[in-house]
């Protein structure tokens, strides 16, 4: 087998300093060495760090994704105000980048309109007079990305790839979540009064009589539609969601509800198919537009159309949105500069733009040849794994083999840059430039429909510090930002950067082989390729881990939801499985120097931990629990290793230590 033939990424270090100690990559003064590795690696490794680092004022979670997030920020600023200060082209990149963050600094100008930008939206809610003219103008919002009980978007079709098609999703809430209508509890009952008297307040703003009756009918009619939403756990079955319809046939299949009015306001061709992701939503949607009055829903609408708004407002409605959504929800003590968030306005508009700039400044070259080797290495150890597997037979094997070998990596930045031609952007018009950037996405994503699937495009913008896998592209995704300390040291030795950036890429390819993942094929199409009695296996092995982090309580009477967070824990646990294979691998048989007091396997290890330190407000905390796929940090660290055999070795755990797990109970999927 030609596997041990690559070259380890260490071979790039140039000669001379071949006889030097290399860069060990670990942050030894985050460690707290009080606390034991056996006992609690997350701490031993991120203790000092953890006492010793505030959360920021205006943060809700302080990370190493943030601390990565916040120099791109600063990268970010300095190119946009740079791009701001020069005379630019009309209609050029460069003009649209500097009049977008100017029109959003010029906070005289935004005090001053007050909430005028608005007034033509609520005018129109005001006028309605039918239930088919709440449908349409529902549709209406959804096309400016405002709350409404429908969500619509263009994305591929899961059993057809290389399509597009319209999906329909529940939406309308303006908590974060359905259990924040409906979970008892002392902490959700407060969230809900504070919620009450944010709409209110909100309304009082743009003068609504009875602004207090209005409130209450607007949590009403949230809670029925909170009542009716599928929980977060039954909105990850990707078979459960996938219903396809005729739009001819919606009228017929979801009677009440009028599809067309609907389909106008928000500009969907109302032909061919859609993807109803929630059948029994939809079936409820029509009893209750029947039953809620014309005047509530106009009362919803109005508050959504300025909650959203609000952000871009005057002063009054920046800061309730802010007290609200900031300090109530999230414990945040201060709201961002306004820079940070003009800065975020330019990236959520047109992000890939400074993105160029952003890629040519701050990416190094030569981080991505060694992701394009590391990826390689990465994906030739999981080939390796899925050979090894005791518990699935050859059939199901040659399958898995097969989508692993269609999978595509992305790395950096889009090879095709998005084209902004069609946006305008105008001086001194915040609002209108945010409205218009949301219409010309808008109108972008419609423009796929009936279109060959785009293969460049991204997700995420270059400045992004993340990644992710898309089941449909059966691809792999690497943003720029993420490529740098403490995920991925192109000046650190090995073992470091496949235990931290190895591992997130070994989790992006293990999502393609997660409980939702392992559903969809190598062409991206959701179709069942697995025998039965190993997706039977499968299953009774991914029940171990949802048992596993059910048990941990990160809150007083709150823990961890073990169904919601199983993909993500499965590409933890994959992911850093797969990577300390595909470092011994590197290897080949010899053994790696020790450096900083630890070996190679230790370090391997303590990058993983390095990059997931974290800690948040605990009003944050909540949040995540009810609405994050992910576990909290603690756990991705501490949860993970508790199955992973090589970390047993490395650290000499023994029985008795606190993160020891008996053979028989470590999870072993991948």
């Amino acid at each position: 087998m030609d596997l041990l033939r690559f070259i380890p990424v260490s071979l790039l270090v140039a000669t001379s300093a071949l006889f030097a100690e290399p860069k060990s990559g670990v942050e030894l003064g985050n460690f707290d060495k009080s606390v034991r590795a056996q006992d609690d690696f997350f701490r031993h490794v991120n203790g000092t760090w953890l006492k010793n680092t505030p959360i920021p004022e205006d943060k809700s979670r302080y990370a190493s994704f943030s601390e990565l997030a916040d120099q791109a920020e600063l990268n970010l600023r300095a190119i946009i105000q740079e791009v701001s200060a020069k005379k630019q082209a009309p209609g050029s990149e460069g003009q649209k980048v500097g009049d977008l963050y100017s029109s959003f600094m010029d906070e005289a100008a935004v005090e001053a309109l007050d909430s005028k930008p608005i007034a033509n939206d609520l005018a129109a809610i005001a006028k309605l007079d039918s239930k088919e003219a709440v449908a349409q103008q529902l549709g209406h919002l959804q096309t400016h990305n405002i709350s409404s009980p429908i969500g619509s978007y263009v994305d591929q079709d899961s059993k057809k790839s290389d399509e597009y098609i319209v999906k329909l999703t529940q939406s309308g809430l303006g908590l974060p979540d359905r259990d924040y209508y409906l979970n008892d509890g002392e902490k959700f009952e407060t969230t809900r009064k504070a919620y009450l008297t944010f709409i209110e307040d909100l309304l009082k703003l743009v003068d609504t009589p009875d602004a207090d009756k209005a409130a209450t009918a607007i949590v009403a009619l949230e809670t029925r539609l909170a009542e009716a939403q599928w929980s977060r756990v039954q909105g990850r079955d990707r078979e459960r969601t996938y219903n396809k319809h005729a739009w001819s046939a919606l009228d017929k299949e979801f009677p009440g509800w009028p599809w067309a009015a609907y389909a106008k306001g928000a500009d969907l061709p109302g032909n061919g198919h859609v993807i109803i992701r929630q059948p029994t939503y939809f079936a409820a949607l029509p009893k209750i537009l029947a039953d809620t009055s014309l005047d509530t829903w106009k009362h919803y609408m109005r508050f959504h159309v300025v909650s959203d708004a609000a952000p871009y407002l005057s002063k009054a409605f920046v800061e309730r949105n802010f007290e609200f959504y900031g300090k109530t929800l999230s414990g945040v003590e201060a709201n961002r500069p306004r820079w940070k968030r003009a800065v975020s306005a330019v990236g959520g508009s047109m992000g890939e733009m400074p993105g160029k700039l952003y890629v040519e400044r701050h990416f190094r070259p030569e981080a991505k040849e060694r992701m394009v080797g590391l990826v390689d290495n990465l994906m030739r150890a999981f080939k390796v794994g899925i050979d090894g597997l005791e518990w699935m037979s050859a059939e199901t094997k040659a399958q898995a083999q097969e989508k692993l070998s269609k999978f595509t990596t992305k790395i950096g930045y889009p090879d095709v840059w998005r084209d902004y031609s069609a946006l305008e952007i105008k001086p001194g018009d915040l609002f209108g430039n945010l409205v218009r950037a949301t219409e010309f996405e808008h109108q972008r994503n419609l423009n796929k429909l009936g279109q060959p699937v785009d293969k460049n495009e991204w997700f995420m913008t270059p400045q992004t510090v993340n990644a992710y896998y898309n089941p449909e592209g059966n691809e792999i995704v690497f943003p720029a930002a993420i490529l740098q300390p403490p995920f991925f040291d192109v000046d650190a030795d090995d073992a470091i950067n496949y235990g931290a950036i190895g591992g997130v890429i070994g989790h992006e390819i293990s999502h393609g082989f997660d409980d939702q993942g392992r559903k969809y094929d190598g062409n991206g199409n959701l179709r069942d390729w697995w025998t039965e009695a190993d997706a039977e296996r499968f299953k009774e092995r991914a029940s171990g881990l949802v048992d596993q982090f059910n048990a941990y309580t990160p809150l007083e009477k709150m823990t961890v939801n073990g169904a919601f967070t199983l993909g993500e824990n499965i590409g933890d646990l994959a992911g850093i499985t797969v990577a300390y294979n595909a470092y011994q691998l590197a290897l080949k048989g010899e053994e790696a120097p020790t450096i900083d007091g630890l070996t190679a396997d230790q370090r391997f290890f303590i990058g993983w931990a390095q990059c997931f330190r974290g800690k948040y407000r605990e009003e944050e905390l909540r949040k995540r629990l009810v609405t994050d796929p992910h576990s909290p940090s603690e756990y991705r660290v501490n949860g993970v290793m508790k199955n992973v055999p090589g970390f047993y070795d490395a650290f000499k755990l023994t029985e008795g230590d606190s993160l020891y797990l008996a053979p028989d109970k470590r999870v072993k999927i991948w």
